[in-house]
């Protein structure tokens, strides 16, 4: 059975390319680079959406460009739910994933990122570099608050909880995903 891709398309003529990384248009309340999409449903949506079935895959081929999106909010995913536990609260959340999105990171194509095979960035070309930085930090602050959306969504759970003032603690089905690794790589 073959991973699940990106169903976004690239169109050459409205989306912006950083070297192979497309900049794609996504609702967000944060500051950068990225367009407003044109519906409700934008790329953050769908890396949420396919993280928990593309995580079992070991191998991706990647058809389109918005795939190299993809992998990346994949990834991202990934690295929030390791930061979180089965007692974190919602507001220790907010101020972890938070935290982490505005981290300093390594960008696709420098050294140190775990998947520069499949991204080529102009390393050389500072204002790419700088909107593609600029981009992925959006990126990453509004798929850490939609990932908490998503987590803590079940107001039922936690409610036995005395510390937990919200009465929210995170689902165990999405902290389920914390071991596994899509394509055996982390950020």
């Amino acid at each position: 059975m073959p991973a699940y891709h990106s169903t976004f398309p690239y169109n050459a003529a409205n989306d912006r390319l950083v070297g192979n990384f497309v900049i794609m248009p996504i609702n967000t309340q944060f500051r950068g680079p990225a367009y407003p999409a044109n519906s409700d449903y934008d790329i953050i949506d769908e890396c949420l959406d396919l993280f928990r079935a593309n995580s079992f895959f070991k191998n991706f081929e990647i058809k389109t460009p918005s795939d190299r999106v993809l992998i990346y909010g994949i990834l991202f995913i990934n690295d929030c739910l390791s930061h979180l536990r089965s007692n974190t609260s919602y507001n220790d959340a907010i101020k972890s994933l938070t935290n982490l999105s505005l981290d300093d990171f390594t960008l696709p194509g420098t050294p140190g990122f775990p998947l520069n095979t499949v991204y080529q960035v102009p390393i050389s070309d500072h204002q790419q570099m700088d909107m593609l930085k600029s981009y992925l930090t959006q990126f990453r602050q509004e798929l850490a608050m939609r990932l908490i959306e998503r987590i803590y969504s079940d107001p039922k759970i936690g409610m036995d909880q005395p510390h937990d003032k919200k009465g929210n603690l995170p689902s165990k089905f999405w902290l389920a995903f914390t071991k596994r690794k899509f394509m055996n790589k982390s950020l």
